[in-house]
């Protein structure tokens, strides 16, 4: 998994990997593929169980489709998260509280891999700089996958 798929793991759920189990829903709404069982009359009442077998195919499909999440109140989420925490961590401002309050590696290497998915451009042995850019970018990204992030942590 991508550092920045960690930090969206982290803060939004595990609803990626949700997606899952809630196929069991879309099988219900896979009853229509039996219809395409139907076309083949022969075994079709016994052909049934074995197309719900393809229905995970399909389900997949109907997961991407809910990819559109439930906005997230991400300040919210990393407060909670900062007020269970026994350490003092500025996640508002530092790109290495916020990944050590996730439980994510910090290290300098983790960051330059996540500026480079991120698509830093700038000298990342000036770690302080890749630091700032690298927050207001997962930042920013957060809120465009759904979370919902004050404009003073995204500018």
């Amino acid at each position: 998994m991508s550092v920045f798929g960690s930090i969206l793991s982290k803060i939004f759920g595990q609803r990626g990997a949700n997606a899952a189990p809630s196929p069991t829903a879309p099988v219900s709404d896979d009853v229509p593929k039996p219809t395409a069982a139907d076309a083949q009359p022969g075994a079709a009442g016994a052909a049934t169980p074995p197309v719900p077998g393809t229905a995970p195919a399909a389900s997949g499909a109907a997961a991407a489709t809910p990819a559109p999440m439930q906005q997230v109140d991400v300040a919210a989420v990393l407060t909670e998260m900062a007020s269970k925490n026994p350490q003092q961590l500025n996640w508002r401002q530092s790109i290495v509280d916020l990944m050590k309050l996730l439980g994510l590696d910090s290290s300098l290497d983790n960051r330059k891999e996540l500026a480079r998915e991120l698509g830093y451009s700038g000298d990342m042995n000036d770690s302080a700089s890749m630091n700032i850019w690298l927050h207001k970018q997962v930042m920013n990204k957060l809120a465009e996958n759904g979370g919902q992030v004050p404009a003073e942590l995204r500018d």
